[in-house]
């Protein structure tokens, strides 16, 4: 009797984990806090509770989210709103289905000794910017103030980063990109002191773009199955982030838990998840239309070379997150 009904209870486990619904979720990034929200909906249990299967696929340096998508091996990517439009512009028409990240946290830091004290001292100095879709709102912001990339001595010299903070201590950069959840606190961990460095917040200076939102491609969204899935996903990932935003030392835990390079500690990922969490707060995960067009102004401003050409029409849709919010 007793492993009759053992057999009963395996297979009805069994025929639970053939009928949940699998979704490969690319990150932009490795496991870290900036994605707290999908390992806690994961690890709670509100992706199960929708009957998803969600596969959680870290990046890196050598993996671009949007090539993932373009080759098929994912279902929904986390992305940045600049680098998803310059991708489409380019013929992969990828859409934002969610928005959790409602503010940003790109910014410029730079060694207060190299006289720098307001954009107008960038001339003639060396600047650090990543080049993974994080160049679109840099350059459309020197753009703006009408300084040049082409290393001359009235503009700037454009040193493209590596994902490290290297060229500032090693002051090849008189400034370099940082996240406010990331690689600022890196610097001061290498001893620079606050009040050594100056920084500009992308937000504060006007030209924040959207950073990470969930990203599909278009075609998939013609069919009602996938968009039911993505529905559930949004509404189950949201959940997640407001766990995370209301636990945040829970949260990074579980990050931690699920970082298999073993390379983040807990100091960085609770620091980490503080940060984001002022970043997300404020979203229930529908793209503001009114910031989407703020990031679409700033890209349209890129001079000569602007990040996009025209307003592109189809990007997002809210039909999932109005859906997920009910």
């Amino acid at each position: 009797m007793n492993r009759y009904l053992m057999g009963v209870a395996l297979a009805a486990l069994a025929a639970g984990a053939a009928s949940a619904e699998e979704v490969k979720l690319q990150l932009k990034w490795v496991t870290q806090a900036q994605f707290a929200g999908y390992y806690v909906a994961k690890d709670k249990g509100f992706y199960k509770d929708e009957g998803l299967d969600v596969e959680i696929m870290p990046g890196g340096p050598d993996i671009s989210p949007t090539q993932v998508m373009a080759g098929g091996g994912a279902d929904v990517t986390v992305d940045w709103l600049p680098s998803a439009l310059a991708a489409r512009e380019k013929g992969l028409p990828l859409v934002n289905i969610a928005q959790p990240f409602k503010a940003s946290g790109m910014m410029l830091t730079c060694l207060k000794e190299t006289g720098i004290k307001g954009p107008e001292d960038f001339r003639g100095k060396t600047l650090g910017v990543w080049f993974g879709g994080n160049e679109y709102p840099f350059l459309s912001w020197m753009s703006t103030l009408k300084i040049p990339t082409d290393g001359s001595a009235n503009g700037i010299t454009v040193l493209k980063q590596g994902f490290n903070v290297d060229p500032l201590l090693q002051k090849q950069a008189a400034c370099i990109s940082t996240m406010t959840y990331n690689e600022y606190w890196q610097v001061i961990d290498a001893g620079i002191k606050p009040d050594e460095l100056v920084t500009f917040k992308y937000e504060d200076e006007g030209v924040a773009t959207l950073e990470d939102g969930l990203y599909v491609m278009q075609d998939k969204l013609a069919d009602p199955a996938f968009k039911a899935k993505m529905v559930k996903f949004v509404r189950a990932s949201m959940k997640g982030w407001k766990y995370a935003e209301a636990n945040p030392d829970e949260a990074a835990e579980i990050v931690l838990e699920n970082d298999e390079s073993g390379a983040q500690t807990e100091k960085h990922q609770k620091r980490m998840m503080a940060e984001v969490a002022k970043l997300t707060a404020g979203s229930n995960g529908a793209l503001d239309p009114a910031d989407y067009e703020r990031t679409v102004k700033i890209l349209l401003a890129g001079g000569s070379d602007p990040v996009i050409s025209k307003a592109p029409e189809g990007a997002y849709s809210l039909d999932i997150t109005n859906e997920a919010l009910k």
